[in-house]
């Protein structure tokens, strides 16, 4: 069961049995008609549900993601054709689908997947932000080995080593050694 639910309706419409059921989801609702009462709760939230049409519901997705990045679910009860966002144009994936009509056990089933899926592409895009920071750090350490092999005169592996031992004297990392390495020769040499 979820701790606190974040519930955005910013027009009154009537979905008392939808908001029943998070409420039954969640140990505590925090309901709002506002971005500003939303922007205030989102940090606390673990998740934030938003009811409104297509383009109110792209603009609170917006801003919320904008503050913290947390799970977001549609409740959709505006089946209007004309007011379903194209994929292109939502910005960022939502979580999860929810309709005014879903039991508590669907719902509650709509939030758990949607979470599921949100943690695996958050941790995906962790993984992928260390990975690209390695890769980088990588290019800097190659540049450096070839400096330091013309300058001093040394082998790449005398030249590695060379800069890990830096790296521990200077307490860096070793791609921060390097990148300062070349970039420096870089100034002088042009």
């Amino acid at each position: 069961m979820l701790k606190i639910i974040l519930f955005i309706e910013p027009r009154t419409t009537g979905a008392d049995t939808a908001t029943d059921n998070l409420r039954r989801n969640c140990k505590k609702l925090h309901c709002v008609k506002s971005e500003a009462d939303a922007l205030g709760l989102v940090m606390i939230a673990d998740v934030a549900v938003i009811h409104a049409p297509a383009p109110e519901m792209l603009k609170l997705q917006h801003a919320l993601t904008g503050t913290r990045k947390l799970p977001i679910f549609w409740l959709n009860s505006f089946l209007d054709k004309d007011a379903k966002p194209e994929q292109e144009d939502w910005g960022f994936a939502l979580d999860g689908l929810l309709f005014p009509t879903m039991c508590p056990t669907e719902m509650g089933y709509a939030l758990s997947f949607g979470i599921h899926g949100w943690k695996q592409r958050k941790r995906w895009a962790e993984e992928k932000a260390s990975l690209s920071l390695r890769l980088e750090e990588r290019k800097w350490i190659d540049q450096a080995k070839a400096v330091l092999s013309e300058i001093k005169g040394i082998s790449e592996n005398e030249a590695y080593d060379f800069l890990r031992k830096q790296a521990m004297n200077e307490r860096k990392r070793i791609g921060e050694v390097a990148a300062n390495i070349v970039k420096v020769y870089q100034l002088i040499h042009g």
